[in-house]
């Protein structure tokens, strides 16, 4: 499913326009990466939780050369997990 498919479902099922059901979609995904980039996690109940979660530095290996080791930094990663609702709904 794409984010066009969310927003033309939400656009009929609600009777908006298609121009007013993007611009919510859109609202919901800014305001989730606006609270991932400042660290926060958003849990959306029944749902799941979007985090970001620390990835240590690691030693890997250059894929264009693969005896040669390289350093990859820390970053960090957003992840998410779903709820308990949502994994019953899906196991069914």
């Amino acid at each position: 499913m794409l984010k066009l498919d969310i927003v033309n479902k939400i656009a009929s099922k609600l009777g908006l326009t298609k121009k007013l059901a993007d611009q919510a979609v859109t609202m919901v995904f800014d305001e989730i990466t606006s609270a991932l980039k400042k660290g926060d996690s958003v849990l959306i109940t029944g749902f799941g939780r979007f985090e970001v979660r620390p990835r240590k530095a690691r030693e890997g290996v250059n894929p264009q050369n693969p005896t040669q080791k390289i350093k990859i930094p820390a970053t960090k990663v957003p992840a998410f997990k779903a709820g308990k609702s949502l994994k019953a709904l899906i196991a069914k």
